[in-house]
């Protein structure tokens, strides 16, 4: 998907630098987190220049947002004018967003007060042209399975074991808590189509739930631009809320391999050396790690360290088996091309 982005935003000192908040809904099933999301990013310390709900193809949800902020001058309801997904909806909301920075709230997570001050201060340096922060997950059971390691947080979109501490730099931000220049939309091009949650039709995990949308989009801003640079801040706080469903062990082997087959696609994008830089690191040290760690647990009596390192291996092979049928069906589809 090509989407044209236009930007004559220059750099701004943080005193003067807007913001827009982009959140990106599909069902009515998350009606009281969505409401929820919305007034933890209208009631932050810097005020959001505006903030923008996009809905994906879903009418009865547009209608019933739209009069629930009706006559708000910060809330703004529109329709995805793009694709269904997430994807679609983000870059609505991009190219709709006022603000010089546009950050991205996940419809069922709330963010702390100073979250977007946090990320926007992130833009001294010019060349910043990405800033994300922590996701922390709230467990609808109450409190973390035994057996889940955090070392797969990713699966419910949280931090994960692995990741920075403090402020650095990465290669990407993680969407659900993200933030980009309007301007590197105008040099990227947008979130790409075909990746990612919803992919295939909806926004959600029921309709595909892979990621990697904004990996692609941030490897891609960096070719295009390459003195460009994305930073981690663990400062900017969201509380993500975690389904009973995603607490369930299937539930991590179902997005194990949809990962599996988004980072796949994010290679045949971007190609392996850059598509996979990061995931070799978390792969060769943070998953081993994490695996003796739970076997040394077991050791000592503690009984889920057994479970967590299965988790563990089995996550990592079943998202490694999505990533060679991902490779599969890109050599099947160019074979059918050439035919």
């Amino acid at each position: 998907m090509t989407v044209a982005f236009t930007s004559t935003e220059p750099h701004r000192p943080a005193a003067a630098r807007t913001a827009s908040v982009v959140i990106c809904v599909y069902t009515e099933d998350r009606w009281h987190q969505l409401c929820a999301a919305v007034d933890s990013a209208c009631r932050q310390t810097l005020t959001p220049l505006d903030v923008l709900v996009v809905v994906d193809h879903n009418e009865a949800l547009l209608a019933r947002v739209r009069e629930r902020h009706r006559g708000d001058p910060l809330v703004r309801v529109l329709p995805n004018a793009h694709g269904k997904g997430l994807s679609g909806g983000r870059n609505t909301g991009a190219q709709q967003a006022r603000g010089e920075i546009v950050a991205f709230l996940d419809d069922d997570a709330m963010a702390e007060p100073d979250w977007l001050a946090v990320l926007t201060a992130g833009y001294d340096d010019p060349e910043v042209m990405g800033v994300g922060g922590r996701t922390l997950p709230v467990w609808a059971s109450g409190r973390r399975p035994g057996w889940y390691p955090e070392e797969f947080d990713w699966v419910h979109g949280a931090s994960y074991r692995g990741m920075p501490v403090g402020q650095a730099a990465v290669r990407n931000v993680l969407g659900g808590n993200a933030s980009f220049r309007r301007s590197a939309f105008a040099i990227a091009g947008g979130f790409p189509a075909g990746i990612g949650r919803g992919a295939g039709g909806g926004a959600g995990a029921g309709a595909g739930a892979g990621g990697g949308e904004e990996t692609e989009l941030c490897i891609r801003i960096q070719q295009a631009r390459p003195d460009a640079r994305f930073r981690y801040d663990d400062r900017a706080v969201i509380h993500h809320q975690v389904s009973h469903e995603r607490e369930r062990f299937r539930y991590l082997c179902r997005r194990s391999w949809a990962e599996g087959l988004s980072k796949a696609r994010v290679t045949e994008r971007v190609g392996t050396a850059d598509g996979l830089a990061t995931e070799r690191a978390y792969v060769r040290r943070v998953l081993p790690a994490g695996i003796v760690r739970g076997l040394l647990d077991a050791l000592r009596g503690r009984p889920d360290g057994l479970g967590r390192a299965a988790a563990i291996g089995a996550g990592a092979l079943i998202t490694a088996a999505g990533y060679a049928e991902g490779l599969r069906r890109r050599r099947a589809e160019e074979g059918r091309r050439r035919a």
